[in-house]
């Protein structure tokens, strides 16, 4: 027996969707978001306007970075504290979402701690509040998962928490909050959205929905997502908006792999994107993985559903389509860096989403796998 859950309560989605907002029982609504974009586009406007003529009381939390850390949720959460609101409105890309999420489960449960949520399994419920989603970046999808990810500074390890009690209970897709997204961005939330998608198709845990939501996703990401990066129309950034939500939807009842696992232990030593991370891996970790024969067959078939005779050629050439480095060097690790660094690299890749990986990885293949992705060799071994 297996409990799916793609979504919580409801997903609004269309643009213009924002406006739903509307139509939210609400009193004191406490916005949690970064400190740049959803304020220069206008975002945070739209919504305080919104907020204003429903008479609601709201407070801003704009301490989130890229890669939150403890600290900034624990700050957030003192914040909440002083404010006592009903309804959580999180806004901005994944990790305005993710801390959202840890911060609305730790203030409703006081007792939590961080030390606490990585040894003992955390509440699957919220109380009372309310907790919203408005991503304005079309890839992490964490507005339908259960999953938060944030970085233990302690061990410069990104970590993902696990509670039902995570899944926002409204998403809100409205792809005209993401057209002041620039090329960078939409390249690398989409090639992480496109992660997603693969790993979740050739993990073990698969199931019919995921399967059919996560091959889905494949393709119409490979569709839409270099138009959506050279052309920028709202057409298709809403496809795109809408396909990361999906691929979203599969790997929540399921899981990742390797590419993740080395991603987290990367962008939590060196604090690069996410996206951006996924993006390099994937292609070296599914050249790893294809020593599968199960594995092999699945690849083979994503190219088949895209059009293309191999389908880790096309992920490369999509990635230099995007403008995506090749290799960590060539995203600027310094050689110095990656080699002092190099033991809690392989320590850390081989923790999270490399655990379900569908290829059991040694520490010794860890090494290899790492070097050959820094040095942008293709992995045969």
């Amino acid at each position: 027996m297996k409990e799916l859950r793609l979504h919580g309560e409801l997903i609004v989605t269309g643009t213009g969707s924002l406006s739903y907002l509307e139509n939210i029982q609400c009193s004191r609504v406490f916005i949690v978001t970064g400190e740049g974009s959803t304020f220069r586009n206008g975002t945070i406007d739209k919504i305080k306007g919104l907020l204003d003529e429903k008479g609601c009381n709201y407070e801003i939390y704009s301490g989130i970075k890229k890669n939150p850390a403890t600290g900034e949720v624990l700050e957030g959460i003192n914040a909440m504290r002083g404010f006592v609101p009903d309804t959580i409105l999180a806004v901005g890309g994944g990790s305005s979402i993710d801390a959202a999420k840890v911060m609305a489960l730790f203030y409703e449960y006081p007792g939590l701690s961080f030390d606490k949520a990585l040894n003992e399994p955390l509440p699957d419920t919220r109380k009372k509040l309310k907790l919203i989603a408005v991503p304005t970046t079309s890839g992490t999808a964490t507005e339908v998962t259960k999953v938060a990810v944030i970085t233990f500074k302690d061990s410069d390890l990104k970590i993902g928490l696990k509670s039902t009690a995570f899944i926002p209970d409204i998403a809100i897709l409205d792809a005209g909050l993401t057209l002041s997204m620039p090329g960078n961005v939409v390249a690398e939330t989409g090639m992480d959205a496109m992660t997603h998608a693969v790993e979740c198709y050739i993990n073990t845990n698969q199931d019919d929905y995921a399967e059919c939501l996560a091959s889905g996703a494949v393709e119409g990401l490979f569709k839409y997502l270099p138009l959506s990066y050279e052309k920028g129309s709202i057409e298709y950034r809403e496809k795109v908006h809408n396909y990361q939500c999906i691929a979203g939807s599969a790997f929540a009842n399921v899981g990742l792999g390797m590419a993740h696992g080395i991603s987290h232990a990367i962008g939590g030593r060196f604090n690069y994107g996410h996206g951006l991370l996924n993006a390099v891996v994937l292609p070296y970790v599914l050249q790893f993985n294809s020593k599968d024969k199960r594995v092999q067959e699945r690849i083979q078939y994503l190219a088949s559903r895209v059009g293309v005779g191999s389908f880790i050629d096309a992920i490369k050439e999509l990635n230099k389509r995007l403008s995506i480095p090749g290799s960590f060097k060539e995203m600027g690790i310094t050689e110095e860096d990656f080699s002092q660094n190099f033991g809690i690299l392989v320590t850390n890749s081989l923790k999270g989403s490399t655990r379900v990986n569908p290829v059991k990885v040694s520490p010794e293949e860890m090494e290899r796998v790492l070097q050959y992705i820094y040095d942008g060799k293709d992995i045969t071994f």
